[in-house]
């Protein structure tokens, strides 16, 4: 029988690997910055953002916030620069981290009233600091912008 992966023991390993002073530290809150929902599920229109790449970056190239059509996607995505197991899974099932099909079936179905013009792709950073200064707030007026009622991560 397969047992999990243990993607944090991993990813302590690659970044002590990767020569940085001290283990990779996951973000936590005391209090959690999540909210409810203003109006029902099937009246809200959801963002979508994934940590893959709209381009096949290297490990040392630059991350930054990028968006694209969630009405004519990319016919594939990047990650190979990312951490995570590439002999348990691939790239090669977008849905799987860029649901559009999916939340189509939720509009055609009622679940939820529709989906922004654009996704957005969330660079993956070391820096938690990075991500909750510049990162989370770029992403969070990017969705406001599309009048985004709520946002569904698809990390990779």
């Amino acid at each position: 029988m397969p047992q999990p992966v243990g993607y944090m023991e991993r990813t302590r390993k690659y970044y002590k690997a990767q020569g940085f002073d001290k283990p990779y530290e996951w973000a936590t809150f005391k209090e959690v910055p999540f909210a409810a929902l203003k109006k029902p599920l099937s009246k809200s229109r959801v963002g979508l953002i994934t940590t893959a790449a709209l381009y096949d970056r290297e490990a040392s190239d630059p991350r930054f916030v990028d968006s694209f059509s969630t009405s004519a996607p990319p016919k594939r995505l990047y990650a190979n620069d990312l951490s995570w197991d590439k002999n348990a899974t691939h790239l090669n099932d977008r849905e799987s981290y860029l649901p559009l099909h999916g939340l189509s079936e939720a509009i055609n179905s009622g679940l939820i009233e529709g989906i922004t013009p654009q996704f957005h792709c969330a660079p993956t950073e070391y820096s938690i600091r990075r991500t909750m200064a510049h990162d989370a707030p770029e992403l969070l007026s990017r969705l406001q912008r599309d009048q985004a009622d709520l946002a569904l991560l698809v990390p990779l």
